[in-house]
C-alpha cells in the first residue's frame, strides 16, 4: 500500500488522507452489538427483519462482514472486541463479555453461536463465554472447515456457509 500511495500524485494523497481522519471521526461502535457503526446503533441492529432470538458471537468487526458476505445467517451479533489472551494482557474484563451476558439474560434468546476462528486464544474464549451463557439460553458453535489457526475474514463464502450450517452444541 505504501508503494501504491508513493506513486500517487500529491493530490490524491492528501484528499485519500482527509478520508482517513474524518472516517475516524466518524465511525464508532454499536451501543447494542459493539460492530462498527456510524450512528449510535448500527444498522443490523436497527434491522426490524432480523431474528432477535439469535446472536452470534464474534471477535471482531471482520468476522460480522465475514458472515453477512454468506447470506446465510439473519439473527444479530455480538463483537467482543478480541479474544481471551493473556499473554498480550487481554483478559475477560478488556472485553465486550459482561455486556452479552447481560444482553443475553435480559432478553427471551433462541440460541447464542458462537464463531469465533479456531486458536488457542479462541478455544479460551469460546468455552469462557459458553460457560457464562449457558444458564440462560442454548449455547452452540460454528463448525469448522477451517484450520487451527485459521481466521474467519478469510474463509470463502461457502466455507462459513457450512460452518453456520454444522453448528454445535458446546459442551
Amino acid at each position: 500500500m505504501a508503494l501504491h500511495i508513493l506513486k500517487r500524485p500529491e493530490t490524491e494523497v492528501q484528499a485519500l488522507a482527509q478520508a482517513l481522519v474524518e472516517a475516524k471521526k466518524q465511525v464508532g461502535f454499536c451501543s447494542v452489538c459493539f460492530h462498527l457503526s456510524a450512528e449510535p446503533v448500527c444498522e443490523i441492529c436497527r434491522n426490524q427483519n432480523r431474528d432477535n432470538s439469535t446472536i452470534c458471537v464474534v471477535a471482531d468487526s471482520r468476522d460480522v462482514i465475514a458472515l453477512e458476505k454468506t447470506r446465510e445467517y439473519s439473527g444479530k451479533y455480538h463483537v467482543l472486541g478480541g479474544v481471551i489472551s493473556p499473554m498480550d494482557g487481554i483478559g475477560p474484563d478488556q472485553l465486550h463479555i459482561q455486556q452479552l451476558v447481560r444482553r443475553v439474560s435480559q432478553q427471551d434468546m433462541k440460541e447464542v453461536i458462537v464463531a469465533i476462528s479456531p486458536s488457542v486464544e479462541g478455544e479460551t474464549t469460546t468455552l469462557y463465554v459458553g460457560h457464562l451463557l449457558k444458564p440462560f439460553t442454548r449455547v452452540t458453535r460454528i463448525a469448522f472447515g477451517l484450520p487451527m489457526g485459521g481466521d474467519l475474514e478469510y474463509a470463502d463464502e461457502v466455507t462459513l456457509a457450512r460452518a453456520l450450517e454444522g453448528r454445535r452444541e458446546l459442551d
